[in-house]
């Protein structure tokens, strides 16, 4: 089964909300500045959500780790 693109971008935008956060908080305890904190987050929301996009379209491309469904014809 193969997933449509807006699912791509939907999970793209739910992860990168929570990297996001989690760059922040971990900028803010590196540098100490909630400035520098939020700049960082607000470059990498962008770069990082456009790689994600294009990662989750190759890996889609590729049946590694897929098991194939197989329907019966018939039941007993």
């Amino acid at each position: 089964m193969q997933e449509k693109h807006y699912r791509s971008i939907i999970k793209a935008i739910s992860w990168r909300t929570v990297g996001t956060i989690d760059t922040m908080v971990v900028s803010f305890f590196v540098t100490g500045n909630l400035v520098m904190a939020i700049s960082i987050g607000s470059v990498e929301v962008v770069t990082k959500m456009v790689l994600y996009y294009f990662h989750e379209r190759a890996w889609n491309k590729t049946n590694f780790g897929r098991l194939k469904v197989v329907e019966n014809d018939y039941q007993i």
